[in-house]
């Protein structure tokens, strides 16, 4: 099959941003810098809701064809209201249509420009072997004194969660079931930060004595570097002085209540990345 032709198209990254950490933004600008090396489109750029370039800079972007993909692990109000509504996609400042069911159009045509929007990369079936990846890579790197079989290792999937929209928590509980199907894991959960089940109930959850925790988060960002660790039972104090040394902010594997837990980096930085942003324009055109 013939690679479909973007010469003539513009690629439009969308992430959160952030007021806070500006490092939280570096991997979407980073996958930005990488697409466009590879001369594939007219056109690279990354857009945000809380950073310059903003979502609605859209409009002066000069590509008879503009593709947004959402960097997000999820569908939830970022994806399904903010970023439509930011894009012209959607006129109303809020979403009034049935959870999971908005009717704005995925494409729309406007001055001359057509604007396709497509699906967050983190529901793409490829994110289940990029966890993975991340955690056998954090065992093998940080054995002590041998990585953990998976057997006596429970997995947990850790996400943000919210009340806003249940769908952001599905892509988690979706790959939490992938993965329990594929891998010999003693246990697989899912965790997030402000819903049950909780990331700092982890330890009592499980019967296992080694605990891996991936964070399906795409930055290295509050969350990532600070929150989870003190959830997971570090000081607000040691998190502060290590991030100013310059030092990871989680230790592993580090023993809590009796168990071993290893800490993963979010998933930003997997090489694998640029493809799925690639399956992800090329279903909008087949």
């Amino acid at each position: 099959m013939t690679n479909p032709d973007f010469s003539d198209a513009a690629l439009v990254l969308i992430g959160h941003g952030s007021t806070i950490n500006a490092q939280s933004s570096r991997p979407v600008r980073q996958l930005a810098e990488q697409l466009s090396a590879r001369r594939l489109f007219a056109q690279v750029t990354p857009a945000f809701n809380l950073e310059h370039p903003k979502i609605g800079d859209i409009s002066s972007i000069d590509a008879p064809r503009i593709f947004a993909v959402p960097i997000t692990i999820s569908e939830g109000h970022f994806t399904e209201q903010t970023i439509p509504f930011e894009l012209g996609l959607c006129k109303k400042p809020e979403c009034d249509c049935a959870e999971g069911e908005c009717n704005y159009p995925k494409t729309e045509e406007r001055d001359g420009k057509q604007i396709i929007y497509t699906s967050p990369i983190g529901t793409h079936p490829s994110m289940t072997d990029v966890l993975l990846s991340r955690a056998r890579d954090i065992v093998q790197q940080h054995p002590f004194p041998n990585a953990p079989c998976p057997d006596e290792t429970a997995l947990f999937i850790a996400g943000h969660g919210t009340g806003k929209n249940k769908n952001s928590r599905k892509s988690i509980e979706a790959q939490v079931e992938t993965i329990r199907a594929k891998t010999d894991y003693a246990d697989v959960q899912p965790a997030f930060m402000e819903e049950a089940p909780f990331i700092a109930d982890c330890y009592t959850a499980t019967d296992a004595k080694n605990i891996i925790m991936v964070p399906f988060f795409i930055a290295d960002g509050l969350h990532t570097v600070e929150d989870i660790p003190v959830l997971l039972g570090e000081t607000e104090k040691r998190v502060k002085e290590r991030l100013n040394a310059g030092q990871p902010t989680w230790r592993n594997p580090t023993e809590r209540k009796g168990k071993l837990l290893w800490y993963t980096p979010p998933i930003g930085t997997e090489p694998h990345l640029p493809e799925v942003i690639l399956e992800r324009v090329k279903e909008m055109v087949n």
